[in-house]
C-alpha cells in the first residue's frame, strides 16, 4: 500500500536518506528543510506528487503555512516524521551560550510541537496516521558536553508519550531512537571517530522498512531502529 509521508529536515543526513528510500519504494514524500538550495535540488530531482518546501520548523507561522498548503492539496499524512534536529557544539553546560541553547531547544522541541500542532488535527479528524518523533540514545541516557541536546531529546520522549495518551484509537505516536549513525551531526559530537559508526546508506535499509511497519498498537512505545 502506497503511503503519504511528511518528513521534516530533508536536506541532508537521515532526512534525505529516508526521502530517497521512501520514494524508491513507491511512496509519496512531502518534506521541508531550511536550505533553499537543498529544497530546489529535491524538487528538480523528484516531480509531483512529491514536493519539498523551504520552511523552518522552529517557526510556528512557517509550519502553519506549510501544513495548510499540504492539506489543501493532499490528504492527511499516513506517516508524519519529525526528524529535523540540531545538536550543540561540545561544551560544558555553563559554556554553551544562551543563543546556542535556545536554537537547539527551538528546533528540537518547539519544532516538533509546531509540526504536530498543524498536521495532527487533520490526522485525528480522519482517525488514522502514525507520528514518529526522532529521539536519540541521548534521550534515554546522558553524556557530558551535550547537555542541551540531551535535554531536548529527553523532552521529545516525554512529549511523545504524553501525546500518545491524547490520540484516538487507530493512531500512534512513537518516540524513535534511530541509533548511532555517521552523519554530519554525529561528527560534531564524536569528531573523527564518527566514521566508525553505521553509514547512513546501511542504516536506511533497515530504518525505512521498520518505519513502514509501525502500527496503532505501537502507540506510546519507545522504540529503536534495529541495529
Amino acid at each position: 500500500m502506497t503511503k503519504l509521508i511528511v518528513i521534516t529536515g530533508v536536506s541532508r543526513g537521515l532526512g534525505l536518506a529516508m526521502t530517497e528510500k521512501f520514494i524508491e519504494l513507491g511512496h509519496t514524500v512531502l518534506g521541508c528543510a531550511r536550505s533553499p538550495a537543498a529544497v530546489e535540488r529535491l524538487n528538480s530531482r523528484y516531480s509531483l506528487p512529491h514536493h519539498f518546501t523551504c520552511a523552518d520548523v522552529a517557526s510556528d507561522s512557517q509550519m502553519q503555512a506549510w501544513a495548510q498548503e499540504i492539506l489543501a492539496n493532499y490528504s492527511p499524512p499516513d506517516l508524519l516524521i519529525n526528524n529535523a534536529a540540531l545538536t550543540n557544539h561540545l561544551g560544558t553546560l555553563w559554556e554553551i551560550s544562551s543563543e546556542e541553547f535556545s536554537e537547539v531547544i527551538d528546533v528540537n522541541i518547539k519544532g516538533t510541537a509546531n509540526t504536530i500542532r498543524h498536521f495532527v488535527p487533520a490526522m485525528v479528524a480522519r482517525n488514522s496516521g502514525i507520528i514518529v518523533n526522532f529521539s536519540s540514545g541521548w534521550g534515554r541516557s546522558t553524556s557530558p558536553e551535550v547537555a542541551p541536546y540531551c535535554a531536548t531529546k529527553w523532552a521529545v520522549e516525554g512529549l511523545t508519550r504524553a501525546l500518545a495518551q491524547e490520540l484516538p484509537r487507530g493512531m500512534a505516536a512513537i518516540p524513535l531512537n534511530p541509533g548511532i549513525i555517521h552523519t554530519d551531526m554525529l561528527e560534531i559530537s564524536f569528531g573523527e571517530s564518527a566514521k566508525n559508526y553505521t553509514p547512513v546508506k546501511a542504516w536506511v535499509q533497515k530504518a525505512v522498512p521498520f518505519l513502514l511497519k509501525l502500527k496503532p498498537s505501537d502507540n506510546g512505545v519507545p522504540m529503536t531502529v534495529p541495529g
